[in-house]
């Protein structure tokens, strides 16, 4: 199992080196002069070309990534110019945000999924099979952010039930219970599509599972059918179900971006945003790098996961 954990993060390096690039090229490409956009009124050429030599943005476009790449590998992500902090503090502050927004809906979608999927395969062609098959087609169909909205516009607006947006009240507050009033439409907005998904996979798993034959044995011993449904069929079924569930954290952590501009949520989405619309390039390189590389770590979890799930998956 050592060998193989140390084989997917040796594997993971340039997965990470390409997002590297990618994110590095990408803010290099986009039209406009940083310098310019950071001085405001104060962009005369003189302080341009100062800010841009302090910067570092004179140099060649190969230097200033081989620069920025050696910086980050020692943790030094910069200093954001628009919140004149470190980066690397910044995102660790919001990443907390989001990771509470994040890991709720994927605890909740995972689940709801599973439990929605087991259920289907078990009464196939049955009415709960066809009343969850027709809820799990609605969710998929309707976006997370319009969801999001209609949820604010009901429980809100109209029925005064839960805050509007925010993770904590106010004036007041700050505990526990208003931290989970918050949280419970955005998390909710942010679960559905990804549990919908998960329901339809893990029943097709199931149904696979199920007509097996060491299911049909337990049966005939006379094996009590919850426990060759959730003893059995679903132990059995999880080899398939987990990589499913490592792809929908993936969905969960990028849709946040979305959820947390509609529920004005201080996550790491939102700091991207605002990052992105004040052009502080260290900041957005910084904060998208930081959610990949967590996306890639997670998805080394999963395979482990799954690997002590089927060992035939390490050879």
């Amino acid at each position: 199992m050592g060998s193989y954990i140390l084989k997917r993060l040796v594997s993971a390096i340039p997965v990470l080196l390409g997002i590297t690039v990618i994110v590095f090229l990408i803010m290099a490409m986009i039209p406009g002069d940083p310098a310019t956009a950071i001085l405001g009124s104060y962009a005369t050429p003189e302080n341009v070309e100062k800010l841009n030599r302090d910067l570092g943005l004179d140099k060649p476009l190969v230097v200033r990534y081989f620069i920025w790449l050696g910086n980050m590998l020692t943790g030094d992500f910069g200093r954001s110019f628009s919140l004149n902090r470190p980066v690397l503090d910044e995102i660790l502050e919001r990443f907390n945000a989001t990771l509470i927004l994040a890991g709720t809906a994927f605890v909740i979608c995972s689940v709801l999924g599973i439990l929605a999927g087991v259920i289907s395969a078990a009464k196939q062609y049955g009415f709960a099979d066809k009343a969850i098959t027709f809820v799990v087609l609605i969710g998929i169909s309707v976006p997370s952010f319009f969801l999001g909205m209609m949820m604010i516009l009901l429980f809100a607006v109209n029925l005064r039930w839960l805050p509007v947006s925010g993770m904590y009240a106010i004036y007041g507050g700050g505990d526990l219970p208003d931290l989970a009033k918050h949280l419970v439409m955005p998390a909710f907005a942010l679960a559905v599509v990804a549990t919908g998904v998960i329901a339809r996979l893990s029943r097709s798993a199931m149904l696979e599972v199920l007509r097996q034959d060491f299911i049909r044995t337990a049966r005939a011993k006379g094996v009590g059918e919850r426990k060759v449904l959730y003893g059995h069929a679903l132990r059995a079924a999880m080899v398939s179900i987990i990589p499913v569930l490592g792809i929908q954290a993936g969905f969960v952590l990028s849709g946040s971006v979305f959820i947390e501009i509609v529920f004005q949520w201080p996550g790491v989405g939102r700091m991207l945003v605002d990052a992105i619309l004040k052009r502080d390039l260290l900041l957005v390189q910084g904060g998208v790098v930081f959610v990949a590389a967590c996306y890639v770590f997670f998805n080394i979890c999963v395979d482990v996961a799954q690997s002590l799930l089927d060992p035939r998956i390490k050879t």
